[in-house]
């Protein structure tokens, strides 16, 4: 099927509103805009020279902890969350009550992005993997009542108080099986020739249309993109993420994604998604080049530190992990008695590789600021 005259699917009619029926996408695609081919290039060189960074970084596990908290913070902020990124990576302790809720939803989904990409090394990418994840994210949260980990069986919409005067009303719930299996099998239809970046693009798309479960639908459906790419090979380590970018362009993103619906024109989505690809996996680079820089600098640091210095490097390790933190934490991670640990974090501030975020006397919280940073542009 050419992108050109795409027919997306029908509107039908149910009680009171119309929900939209789109396409299977399980068969081959094709396209005459060159700007995709150009993007194709673009995105696939940027993506492979990310892809080497994260096989070449030592201890790369450590940053990538760092990914998947920006991703876990940035997509739940499209979904209204306003956990900040550092306290993000908190513990609840730490969190104001009235922030717990919020940072909980963030929380799971750290967890999910984790369970999903463990769960890849023994099962294929496929819907059972999704609904597993997606009951990990919605575990003890708002929407917990909302089937989680189950495709649904009741209407759901975007947009407005209900399906009558919603934005976007996916399709009837009898049809998201047969449309979710015809997802799945597009993923692994090795007959078929489509590049797996354009694949992708697609079945984020036909996700997202679909609605498959009553909550959750936008996260995971911007998990799948990372999932699929690390299962396809494409990725070593899950070191790619759209949400950043998909949150600083919400409005484009949103209407890039009706307008397939509206007026078939997967030309635009497919070209918006691929310059995401493109400049995200760029920023990435960037960014492990910037932690490798850091990571030297602070390293170096450490022979002024004396006897301290070996401890000093052991607490590096924590923090390229866990860059907020307290003083008590730093003595349970290090396994030594609090005087220590608060002479090493003392040596850390003045070494200026920690700041003290609170300004109380008690209860201080320290982050390691230049690196968390790298995180935040």
């Amino acid at each position: 099927m050419k992108f050109e005259g795409f027919h997306p699917g029908v509107w039908r009619a149910q009680y009171q509103y119309r929900s939209f029926s789109p396409v299977p996408v399980n068969h081959a695609w094709s396209w005459e805009d060159a700007r995709i081919n150009t993007l194709l290039e673009q995105a696939t060189r940027a993506l492979g020279e990310l892809n080497a960074f994260s096989l070449i970084v030592p201890d790369v596990d450590l940053f990538i902890e760092m990914h998947i908290a920006k991703e876990a913070n940035q997509s739940s902020r499209i979904e209204g969350t306003q956990t900040a990124m550092d306290e993000a990576l908190m513990s609840e302790e730490l969190i104001a009550p009235e922030k717990r809720d919020d940072w909980h939803e963030v929380r799971n989904y750290v967890d999910a992005i984790n369970f999903a990409i463990a769960e890849l090394e023994r099962l294929p990418l496929s819907n059972r993997l999704l609904c597993q994840t997606h009951a990990t994210l919605m575990r003890g949260v708002r929407g917990d009542h909302k089937m989680p980990g189950e495709i649904r069986n009741s209407q759901n919409w975007i947009g407005g108080s209900g399906p009558r005067d919603a934005a976007f009303v996916p399709p009837h719930p009898t049809e998201v099986p047969e449309l979710m299996s015809d997802l799945e099998k597009f993923w692994h239809n090795d007959a078929i020739e489509v590049p797996d970046l354009i694949r992708i693009a697609i079945s984020h798309y036909q996700f997202e249309t679909i609605h498959p479960f009553c909550d959750g639908n936008g996260r995971i459906g911007r998990l799948l993109i990372t999932l699929y790419l690390v299962s396809k090979g494409l990725l070593h380590k899950p070191s790619l993420y759209l949400s950043d970018f998909f949150e600083r362009h919400r409005a484009s993103y949103y209407d890039a994604l009706m307008a397939v619906r509206t007026s078939g024109d997967m030309n635009h989505w497919v070209r918006f998604f691929l310059t995401g690809v493109a400049e995200t996996a760029t920023k990435g680079r960037d960014t492990f080049r910037q932690v490798l820089a850091l990571r030297t600098e602070a390293e170096a640091r450490m022979h002024e530190l004396g006897r301290r210095g070996k401890s000093g490097l052991a607490l590096l390790r924590v923090l390229y992990r866990r860059p907020v933190l307290t003083v008590a934490q730093v003595g349970a991670a290090l396994e030594v008695s609090a005087p220590t640990a608060n002479a090493l974090v003392t040596d850390f501030v003045r070494l200026g590789l920690l700041k003290e975020l609170t300004g109380f006397a008690r209860n201080r919280v320290f982050a390691f600021e230049s690196y968390l940073q790298l995180f935040l542009v």
